[in-house]
């Protein structure tokens, strides 16, 4: 049964209030030396190690690790034709989302004939990695290659592990997604191997080197995605899913049982947080999910979630504490489900993404709402944002300056690079002054 706290009558610190539901345990740390080892051995031996890496861990050897493109062509046609009315619903609306995304050019003028503009600058290549384990996820290529599109990059590369059950290809519905797409290059590579390859690349079956990696994966995956960030740059290090509810009197025991176990379904380290000051509420929620469960078609695995010492039921004084509460532990989803949605909101700093009302499960966010799924996790929306059509742009000042404008802090300028000790940064002024 999920575990409940009581916080009532008392007055917790920010550090209290961390440690209060830990996260569950995800340990990367333990992922890294062989994640270390297997990128070497893409580096070294390149296709090659990716087909052992294939064999040993998806259990099927495959010579064409690149997808042909009559083949991504035709997973498109093969699509169940309400799967792929869906997905082609879920990218109009987070092509729509995402353009509200790219900063506007803009251009500042500190002086006269002195002018700075900032564009916004997409990256070349970008990699997107698709996991294949528990379930299939083909929303995760909507929410990972629609942004980078939008962005503006002029070429991606997809990979997904290769599936047994698909004779080593990749997943059809995964292919289809990417078909949709307009994504023509696709590799049935996955894991610590798949990340290293996409950051240094393997000539032999055409895939370069990429800027950027995005895309979920296990604790290998986040294990590599760390040591080749600074040779890349990656989205984030992402963790089990996470959801937070905030509920009142007034919320439907029901919708937040059921939406906590929409959660709980991906993973069994899924953390599930409902945090009310409804001792009553609190009470109906944890009888409909002893109800619910059971009749889940991953009953076993939400049970474990729930279980686990990442989920609890958080009774708290009033609607301020749970505030407070879910400011400190930062959830990847937060639902709010009270009276008045929006003075509750007016409050929350940190959340990855948040569903106001009961008709806004985190379920349609994570197909439909046009919102994207891929976000902060294990606490990083405090300080880090989702992925967006921002995560593929960079910021570019451009910087002109005319004779007089140049003159007109010359003096300034020198004075503090002779502070700094850097005299040659002031000649540089100097000597441009000193031209007829």
């Amino acid at each position: 049964m999920i575990q409940t706290t009581d916080l009532r009558g008392l007055q917790p610190t920010h550090a209290d209030l961390l440690a209060l539901v830990p996260r569950s345990h995800v340990d990367v740390s333990a992922a890294t030396e062989s994640a270390r080892q297997l990128i070497a051995a893409v580096r070294e031996r390149g296709a090659d190690a990716l087909r052992d890496q294939a064999a040993r861990f998806d259990g099927v050897r495959t010579e064409t690790l690149r997808v042909p493109l009559d083949e991504i062509r035709a997973a498109v046609d093969l699509l169940d034709p309400l799967v792929r009315a869906a997905l082609e619903e879920s990218i109009s609306r987070v092509t729509e989302a995402s353009r509200a995304q790219v900063p506007a050019p803009s251009v500042t003028r500190p002086a006269p004939g002195a002018v700075i503009e900032q564009r916004w600058q997409p990256v070349t290549r970008a990699g997107v990695y698709v996991p294949g384990g528990k379930a299939v996820y083909p929303s995760s290529v909507v929410m990972n290659v629609v942004p980078a599109l939008v962005a503006g990059v002029g070429s991606l590369a997809l990979v997904s592990p290769a599936q047994r059950d698909h004779g080593g290809a990749v997943h059809p519905v995964i292919l289809g997604a990417a078909g949709l797409l307009g994504v023509d290059e696709v590799y049935a590579i996955g894991g610590a191997g798949a990340i290293g390859a996409l950051a240094h690349g393997v000539p032999e079956i055409g895939l370069e080197p990429v800027q950027v990696i995005t895309g979920p994966g296990n604790n290998y995956v986040a294990a590599a995605k760390q040591l080749v960030r600074g040779v890349v740059g990656i989205d984030s290090v992402a963790g089990a899913t996470e959801i937070l509810v905030i509920a009142d009197e007034t919320a439907d025991a029901t919708l937040v049982a059921v939406d906590l176990i929409s959660q709980a379904e991906h993973d069994e380290e899924a953390s599930a947080v409902l945090v009310t000051d409804s001792p009553a509420l609190a009470e109906r929620v944890v009888a409909e999910l002893d109800r619910l469960v059971p009749l889940t078609l991953s009953a076993a695995r939400v049970q474990v979630a729930l279980d686990g010492r990442q989920s609890a039921v958080i009774l708290v004084d009033d609607l301020a504490a749970a505030v407070a509460f879910s400011n400190a532990y930062g959830p990847e989803h937060l639902e709010i489900q009270t009276r008045d949605d929006d003075a509750v909101l007016a409050g929350i700093t940190s959340a990855g993404a948040v569903f106001v009302g009961p008709s806004t499960p985190v379920s349609l966010g994570d197909y439909l709402a046009g919102s994207n799924h891929v976000l902060p996790t294990g606490g990083q929306s405090r300080f880090s944002s989702g992925l967006g059509a921002y995560t593929f742009l960079r910021p570019q000042q451009i910087v002109r300056y005319e004779h007089e404008a140049l003159s007109e802090v010359a003096d300034r300028l020198v004075a503090l690079s002779r502070a700094e000790l850097l005299p040659a940064h002031g000649e540089a002024v100097s000597a441009r002054l000193r031209r007829p």
